[in-house]
């Protein structure tokens, strides 16, 4: 079994902003997978289904941010998966242009807190996450107000196309391993485009990224 956590706030105000990437990432793949994310439960918001033939935990934390690692936490407990080979973690990073996305089996939090309570609460950084660049903050602006803002309109459009990718790299990772992902994903969008699209159907652009992200509050918040 896979436990795969979208990182972001719950509440309709930080809905599309880019903190909450990892939330769209989760419902752009439960949309192609058909899962619905409605069920409250360990301090989050999760659907349960399978994907690549594995079964899947599909989780948004209703804890804020900061404290991701106790719903985490939970999940790890009640479900007994093993957090360094079926934990997949999803998350914005700002080191990342918007549009990039890179995948890694460990390392720090790199100034997310988000990742570090995550950390904090298993005791390791061993476990597989999935980044969504939403770009560097602007000199002379305040993180926190970087992150809880919403993209322009040029980048949330590599944003949505980016979450197309992410669906893919977190389906890689289930279906041929972290490192397949890795080497299909982490080498920039040449690299990527080698690896096959969703289907038409899951790919309709009918709707926008965050147009998707308030749906998902709405129901969820229903």
């Amino acid at each position: 079994m896979y436990i795969i956590v979208g990182l972001g706030n719950p509440g309709r105000e930080y809905a599309g902003t880019r903190h909450n990437v990892g939330f769209g990432v989760l419902d752009r793949l439960a949309e192609k997978e058909n899962i619905a994310i409605l069920e409250k439960k360990h301090k989050a918001v999760i659907g349960k289904g399978i994907i690549s033939g594995q079964k899947c935990i599909l989780a948004k934390p209703l804890t804020y941010m900061n404290l991701s690692g106790e719903s985490v936490r939970q999940m790890i407990d009640y479900y007994k998966v093993d957090e360094t080979a079926e934990l997949i973690v999803v998350s914005d990073d700002i080191s990342l242009e918007p549009g990039q996305i890179r995948i890694r089996k460990k390392g720090s939090a790199g100034g997310h807190n988000g990742l570090k309570n995550i950390i904090a609460h298993l005791g390791h950084d061993s476990f597989i996450r999935v980044k969504m660049g939403v770009g560097e903050k602007p000199k002379g602006w305040d993180l926190a107000d970087y992150v809880l803002g919403r993209f322009s309109q040029k980048d949330a459009e590599a944003v949505e196309e980016a979450a197309d990718r992410a669906a893919d790299a977190v389906r890689m990772v289930i279906s041929e391993g972290p490192d397949a992902a890795m080497n299909s994903f982490n080498g920039g969008k040449k690299e990527e485009r080698k690896v096959k699209k969703l289907p038409e159907s899951a790919t309709d652009k009918s709707s926008s990224f965050r147009e998707r992200a308030a749906e998902s509050v709405k129901e969820n918040q229903a």
